[in-house]
């Protein structure tokens, strides 16, 4: 089935190109916002924006595939973000991921059976200061112990499966 903007998002995507100089530099915040109504950049978005745009639909297919921001694959309704980098790293952020990993069932990369969690890992989230992070949709949760890992968890609404590790 063809991808439809809602009339907000094709007024949203309106707006757009009238803030970039061409349409191919109006493509990641159009992906952006198509990405916010469909959840994922699935084929019929991909191609959707290439009409829209009057791009090939590889230079598209290329964006959506190269920037870590967009999903290519439906996701939960909450995303967590494990930050991975040598900060983090050293102050226990592999630990964290291991424990969100056991905690929900699932491995990075994967969502939780009943589609509420994705959980990923990223290279570097830009809080290095205040290592071990992670960052929930939008919002960032720094200095984290397991237990304070657990309480966002639960927060979302996740089943935390497995015994808390120590």
């Amino acid at each position: 089935m063809p991808f439809e903007p809602t009339p907000d998002l094709a007024r949203e995507i309106d707006d757009i190109l009238t803030r970039y100089p061409n349409k191919m530099a109006a493509c990641i915040p159009t992906l952006h916002a198509c990405q916010a109504q469909n959840g994922w950049c699935s084929e019929e978005v991909i191609d959707f924006v290439s009409r829209r745009l009057d791009l090939p639909t590889a230079h598209v297919k290329g964006v959506v595939t190269f920037y870590t921001l967009f999903n290519q694959h439906p996701v939960g309704k909450h995303q967590v973000w494990v930050c991975r980098t040598l900060p983090c790293a050293l102050r226990g952020g592999e630990d964290l991921l291991s424990h969100c990993e056991k905690r929900l069932g699932i491995h990075q990369g994967e969502t939780t059976k009943d589609g509420l969690v994705t959980l990923r890992s990223a290279e570097c989230l830009a809080s290095c200061g205040t290592a071990p992070m992670l960052q929930v949709d939008k919002d960032y949760h720094e200095n984290l112990t397991k237990e304070r890992v657990d309480e966002i968890l639960t927060s979302l609404g996740a089943t935390l499966l497995g015994a808390t590790l120590k």
